[in-house]
């Protein structure tokens, strides 16, 4: 994580995405369960995820590959496109519409300042960003409650004009007052008062501005709220989601689309969604536009935007359940496996023993939408998900979530690595009652300590030391725990040190750039010093890894 910057430039708004994704992908269920106004379906954390993840991708397309950075206006304007194409939610557009908002004022800002010879405060563009952000979002719900993610954003933003120019202090102004902010939102809003939470929405904003902080100085918020004490944030575990007593009573659909009209088709449009339903949020603009409503007539709300324009990716959504589910074909009475693999050997490796494969590599982790569509074609009732990289936890989550719309029943095994993965398809047994199946599948995940070598590209600071470019590190379970110059010798040490807690089996994973004769050096290593433990080498072919050891 890199910190302590003096500018928000187009690479720190691309980390701002990746790491606002990253937490949001933590904060998810604890969001979700936050969540009882404007209705208390629990998908607020995931529809901001989602929400995030469009916005992300997109960017990722346009300024992927060796392309130069781009400022930090088109990155935004970026994001904030591909979060308006994928909104989820009554907070998904709203969020793509602060986006949309700082977008559009750092590029005015920006224009200003080249024609007028000058440049404008990092910290002070950002403050005037944050404003036009809160602005726009208040303009876009039709009828603004305070309580909420509204009032959250305007705090952050009343802060953030009050700290100066510099852009350290603004940032950690607006992260702050959008956290006492959150904390008061239980004396705004009376349906949050009874519940004994704060607004979901607001708490995804938070976790959004909690990101910024993060890339601009360094510092990781432990910021996390309890669900029964609202009003106090606490950094303590979350204890599940709360019994709401908000009402159920309400519109019986969330209608979603886009829709290509003309701003002066707007007014209309809006008068008419109006009187049909509530939780009305119209944001975009330059002809293209996320309509989002809660209605009892989803028909008439359809074709109300029929009249206004081309309403495309209409999404109707039943209020008290997935309609999803409903409409999707009944799966066979079956269990599937899907695994996430990086390299064609671990992909056959999976697909042998029976897994669905998702392929993956360095940069190119699958998305909820490619995950969702794995699990949908194992053709399963039941689905068992290996994410097989602690990085591809959040997603993975994301997609089990989003299955069970499709009346699937899906697991996630919180598998770190490749070979925890293995071995909980070793001890996969179909024909055990799911739960039981899935306790030991997750047992031997955990069982199976986990390690590999790598190459270090450049100087740095780790917990074995300082490595130079070149060295080979021997890293355990995330942290380097061995630094050498020999990949045969350090493979060496490194699964003695692994061994010295005990262990049975030792599985050997050779990747792309594996030595030949590297496996093959430490399985004699081992049979002539552990005699009592089994060896298994296959060939993995991951990228980054020139070998992946497991111990069980």
């Amino acid at each position: 994580m890199q910190g302590l910057l003096g500018e928000l430039d187009g690479p720190a708004v691309r980390r701002w995405g990746r790491v606002a994704l990253e937490l949001m992908g933590r904060a998810r269920e604890e969001i979700d369960a936050l969540n009882v106004y404007p209705v208390p379906d629990g998908d607020t954390g995931t529809n901001l995820f989602l929400t995030l993840e469009s916005g992300i991708a997109e960017v990722d397309a346009l300024f992927g590959g060796d392309l130069p950075d781009p400022d930090p206006s088109t990155v935004l304007r970026a994001l904030a496109h591909g979060a308006l194409m994928g909104a989820r939610g009554n907070s998904g557009v709203i969020l793509s519409q602060l986006l949309r908002g700082m977008a559009e004022r750092l590029e005015s800002e920006q224009a200003a300042a080249m024609q007028a010879g000058r440049e404008v405060p990092a910290g002070l563009a950002l403050a005037h960003a944050l404003r036009t952000a809160s602005d726009a979002a208040y303009a876009a719900v039709a009828r603004p409650v305070e309580g909420t993610m509204l009032t959250v954003a305007r705090a952050a933003a009343d802060a953030a004009a009050g700290a100066g120019e510099e852009l350290r202090p603004v940032v950690r102004a607006a992260a702050t007052a959008a956290r006492g902010a959150l904390a008061r939102t239980p004396e705004q809003l009376d349906v949050l008062r009874r519940a004994g939470v704060v607004d979901a929405g607001g708490r995804g904003l938070t976790v959004l501005l909690d990101a910024l902080l993060a890339v601009v100085t360094g510092e990781r918020s432990a910021y996390r709220i309890h669900p029964h004490q609202a009003q106090t944030p606490v950094p303590v575990p979350f204890a599940g989601p709360v019994e709401s007593e908000a009402s159920t009573e309400g519109p019986g659909f969330e209608v979603i689309y886009l829709l290509d009209a003309p701003d002066d088709a707007l007014p209309a449009l809006r008068e008419r969604l109006g009187a049909l339903g509530d939780s009305l949020v119209v944001v975009g603009g330059e002809g293209l536009w996320n309509v989002h409503v809660h209605v009892d007539d989803a028909g008439a709300a359809v074709e109300a935007g029929i009249e206004a324009g081309r309403p495309y990716r209409i999404r109707i959504t039943h209020l008290e359940r997935p309609l999803a589910g409903l409409a999707a074909p009944e799966p066979t009475p079956t269990r599937g496996i899907v695994a996430v693999a990086q390299g064609g050997g671990l992909a056959t490796l999976f697909a042998e023993n029976g897994a669905h494969v998702v392929q993956a590599g360095p940069g190119r982790r699958p998305s909820t939408g490619v995950l969702v569509d794995a699990i949908r074609r194992t053709e399963a009732r039941e689905v068992v998900l290996l994410p097989n990289d602690a990085d591809c936890h959040a997603v993975a989550g994301v997609a089990a979530q989003q299955a069970q719309a499709h009346g699937i029943r899906v697991q996630v095994i919180p598998t770190k690595a490749a070979v925890q993965g293995l071995a909980a398809l070793a001890v996969h047994e179909p024909g055990r009652r799911f739960d039981q199946d899935i306790v030991g599948m997750t047992s031997a995940a955990g069982a199976t300590r986990y390690g590999a070598l790598t190459v270090a590209v450049r100087e740095s600071w780790t917990m074995a030391g300082v490595c130079q470019a070149g060295d080979v590190l021997g890293v355990i379970e995330g942290d380097i725990a061995v630094i050498g110059h020999d990949q045969r010798e350090t493979g060496t040490v490194l699964v003695d040190r692994m061994l010295a807690g005990g262990g049975e089996l030792v599985t050997l994973v050779t990747g792309s750039a594996c030595p030949p004769g590297l496996a093959a050096a430490i399985e004699r290593h081992l049979r002539a010093t552990r005699l009592g433990v089994d060896v298994m080498v296959y060939e993995g072919g991951q990228e980054v890894y020139p070998l992946l050891i497991g111990v069980e």
